[in-house]
């Protein structure tokens, strides 16, 4: 079953580094929109955290959208679909599930290579009988599906919940997708610098920094308290603080190189 909070709902102020996304919300829209794209043209750099970039690339969907919670899904080097980044623990086990079934937004987006944006999940029955349900037990009400593509590759998607049924607008819709096709071109990107099997190593690196990463919010939220989300944030915060990665701190702390006692929140 998928947790939410005490009232049953999931909300925007439960994603972690809200206080960064909030101080953001108060700039005029064209200096946050320039703000967010020039840190994802931070992939077109030769070495760079795939990780902290996929998850970036969630946040600032929800910063910038008025959505509720965000998920990505990359393709592993055999093509097959992985859950990588989510803002919201009830989305990553949403996104987890929709994997499990196959089917739902995000495996109808990837499949097609089409957005699918303004689905009131209160409708969806028929279209995603064994997702929608769990999505509204979730708390959500609405949900959008962008690809992330270049021309004819399509090498993942990105999930969009709101705990409301208010709608994508056409211009929100947009920058959303600019947004998918930025990381899109940036992950790409890399198979210019390097040989042909960069790219898919790259999404299998992530893939595995993200269970290693996994087990070390449980590491840190069993032995210093805080919750799932907020031990994420601490290792975050740590790994920037150092110029760590973020995949080096997790796996200091599932060793037990590293006391979580440091770990504490920016």
């Amino acid at each position: 079953m998928i947790k939410t909070g005490a009232d049953g709902c999931v909300r925007a102020a439960d994603v972690p580094g809200a206080d960064g996304l909030e101080r953001e919300s108060q700039m005029h829209e064209p200096q946050r929109l320039a703000q967010v794209f020039v840190e994802l043209a931070d992939t077109l750099i030769e070495d760079f955290d795939v990780v902290d970039f996929l998850q970036t690339l969630t946040e600032r969907c929800v910063a910038l959208l008025g959505v509720d919670a965000a998920g990505l899904m990359l393709t592993d080097q055999r093509g097959v679909l992985r859950s990588v980044g989510a803002t919201l623990e009830a989305a990553r086990v949403l996104e987890l599930f929709e994997l499990q079934i196959q089917e739902g937004p995000c495996l109808e987006c990837y499949s097609t290579g089409r957005a699918i944006t303004n689905v009131e999940l209160s409708e969806a029955n028929t279209r995603w009988p064994a997702f929608t349900p769990v999505a509204v037990e979730a708390g959500f009400g609405a949900t959008h599906a962008l690809p992330l593509r270049l021309r004819g590759t399509i090498i993942g998607a990105l999930n969009l919940f709101g705990t409301q049924t208010a709608p994508l607008s056409d211009d929100d819709a947009a920058v959303g997708q600019a947004m998918a096709d930025v990381a899109t071109i940036g992950l790409l990107h890399q198979r210019s610098l390097h040989e042909q099997t960069v790219l898919s190593e790259q999404l299998q690196t992530a893939l595995q920094s993200r269970i290693l990463i996994e087990q070390a919010k449980g590491v840190v939220a069993a032995r210093a308290g805080p919750s799932v989300a907020e031990a994420f944030t601490r290792m975050r915060a740590h790994a920037r603080r150092t110029s760590t990665s973020l995949t080096s701190v997790a796996q200091a702390v599932v060793e037990g190189t590293i006391a979580v006692d440091v770990l504490t929140p920016a």
